[in-house]
């Protein structure tokens, strides 16, 4: 398992100068972002998705979909996405988690009104399920593997992959069309960042 609060440690000790969510990125990664890259998000903003082949940094974006990241958050901070499987992943498109009965047809209980926007589905965009209804997201997530303009303006983007899409890229895939996975890959755990780093 990673210990996310001991690579942070870490790197205060080495006395490091960069952005904090840059330093959660290299020390989780392993890899050196400066305090002047474009677009690090706030460890506020930033989630850390444990993978069973690694680590994956995810920044959210408050800017497009204020709810839906307040409530992903609040369900984060619950634990409420530790352990569940990816029960829905299609090759070429996207892998599907947040779903506590495994099977697709359940949620948190609590249904976000649509956050639609300009925002494109490319590969490592994090978008919400939903049903036919445009607001009827609730806690189940997907993170496509390819360009998916199809999908523009009709789910609601809440955050991209920004490190570790390689980690996403190995997740068990389903079979046929629907993507239903047998002895599917989980979620081992998903934090705030900034929770790590206190």
């Amino acid at each position: 398992m990673i210990r996310w609060r001991g690579y942070i440690d870490q790197a205060k000790r080495s006395g490091l100068r960069m952005s904090l969510a840059g330093l959660c990125a290299a020390l989780i990664l392993g890899a050196m972002m400066t305090s002047g890259e474009a677009g690090a998000a706030s460890l506020e903003d930033t989630l850390l998705l444990e993978l069973k082949d690694g680590p994956v940094v995810i920044e959210m974006r408050p800017d497009l979909a204020p709810g839906h990241v307040a409530r992903i958050k609040e369900l984060v901070r619950a634990e409420f996405y530790d352990g569940l499987l990816f029960h829905r992943v299609i090759d070429g498109f996207m892998a599907q988690t947040g779903d506590p009965g495994g099977d697709g047809t359940g949620g948190s209980g609590q249904k976000l009104d649509a956050e639609f926007s300009d925002e494109a589905h490319v590969r490592g965009t994090v978008s919400m399920a939903r049903a036919q209804s445009p607001n009827s997201a609730d806690s189940q997530f997907f993170i496509v593997f390819q360009d998916s303009a199809w999908l523009n303006g009709q789910y609601t983007v809440w955050g991209r992959v920004v490190q570790g899409m390689e980690h996403v890229d190995a997740i068990k895939r389903g079979e046929g069309q629907g993507g239903t996975v047998s002895d599917p890959d989980k979620i081992v755990r998903l934090r705030v960042a900034a929770d790590v780093a206190e």
